[in-house]
């Protein structure tokens, strides 16, 4: 099974395919760690649309898909920016994926959380608009049973004018929910608008400020999601939290070595790159539930190079990727996107994708994923 591929140059270079997948088997939920991965949404590739219209999606393909997470024990973090949340799946696309996927979970004993935010907010919003809106996102996700995740505001980030306004929103929130929830807070790399977030572009002012949300309601925080894409501030903030609030690393540049930890502590995780690494990475935790680490780095370390081709600048576009991924290895039959997404990235990336994800073994059918690839540089003029 030889493939030509092109390089980052354009010039084609032969690749002989993997012939068989990683050995990996379904099992239960983890000891060491609880582990979410937050997963995509598949389009409806036969919806008369266009990139200005509301998302249609396969909803049979996109709760099988989360069917597939759950059997390795993985959690589902549900509406989150994976599902190209506020990328081309607005508020109402979204709530109605969070009442289908809880509803999924119910039946299935699935593990499910879903992002709050507030992305019906259409136009220039006040504070209070900012909060009611995230209020009415609350509501709906502790309607359906799931743990709630508080996910990082464009609205809050354009009219608060500084940490208080962020204390005030963020205090009064955690005061109604009814169960902890997961703060989330992603860097500007992942969305630009989210700059200065915390109120301050200073990291470690902001820092402060997140930490200070935390000790004034420590127990309505089950844990925080740090998406910063820096290694050592995320273990600054680990060792800062009160006690019992637990760090979801959702830095999918340095997850190995912060899931695995040190002597003063570890990160759990909620990530994107667990899309399309669910079984290995289910794998790799069963390994360090045992207690061994190196195993578990022995796994998962080779994964990284995977991970920060898919999320390299613009990152926002990781999506692109981690749904070619998903049609490579069969668990849709097309590589279509809502919004027209699968435009974001160019045939050089798709082609290291495929190359880097195949040698991991994570196609179940190499051959089925050849075949797709072939069909994708054809359209592209590559003849084989």
């Amino acid at each position: 099974m030889t493939i030509q591929l092109p390089d980052s140059s354009g010039a084609l270079r032969a690749y002989e395919s993997r012939q068989e997948p990683l050995a990996v088997t379904s099992g239960t939920s983890f000891t060491s760690r609880t582990v979410f991965s937050a997963a995509h949404v598949v389009a409806d590739p036969f919806a008369d649309t266009s990139p200005d219209s509301a998302a249609a999606v396969d909803w049979d393909a996109t709760l099988a898909f989360r069917r597939h997470l759950w059997s390795h024990g993985l959690g589902v973090a549900e509406a989150m920016d994976t599902a190209q949340r506020g990328m081309g799946l607005d508020w109402a696309g979204a709530a109605e994926l969070i009442r289908r996927s809880a509803a999924e979970a119910k039946a299935v004993g699935g593990r499910i959380a879903c992002g709050v935010g507030t992305d019906q907010l259409t136009g220039p919003a006040s504070l209070a608009d900012v909060q009611a809106a995230y209020e009415e996102q609350l509501a709906l996700v502790e309607a359906s049973g799931a743990q709630a995740i508080l996910m990082a505001s464009r609205a809050l980030a354009a009219v608060a004018k500084g940490p208080e306004d962020y204390l005030e929103v963020y205090g009064h929130l955690l005061r109604q929910a009814s169960e902890p929830v997961v703060l989330h807070w992603l860097g500007p790399m992942f969305d630009p608008a989210l700059e200065g977030y915390w109120g301050s572009s200073d990291l470690d002012v902001a820092t402060d400020t997140f930490l200070d949300v935390i000790a004034a309601h420590p127990d309505k925080v089950d844990g925080i999601k740090v998406s910063l894409l820096e290694a050592q501030r995320e273990i600054d903030i680990r060792r800062r939290l009160s006690q019992g609030v637990r760090c979801y690393t959702g830095d999918d540049f340095n997850y190995p070595e912060l899931i695995a930890g040190d002597e003063h502590g570890f990160s759990h995780a909620l990530l994107g790159i667990f899309d399309p690494l669910g079984p290995l990475a289910a794998e790799a935790v069963r390994v360090l539930d045992t207690g061994n680490t190196a195993g578990f780095r022995e796994l998962l370390d080779p994964t990284v190079e995977l991970s920060r081709h898919l999320f390299q600048t613009p990152t926002r576009f990781y999506k692109t990727g981690v749904v070619f991924l998903a049609w490579l290895a069969g668990h849709q039959t097309h590589f279509s996107m809502v919004g027209g997404l699968q435009s974001a990235r160019s045939l050089p990336h798709f082609a290291r994708a495929y190359q880097l994800a195949d040698g991991l073994g994570l196609f179940p059918d190499p051959k089925l994923a050849e075949e797709r690839m072939k069909n994708l540089l054809a359209l592209f003029g590559v003849t084989q």
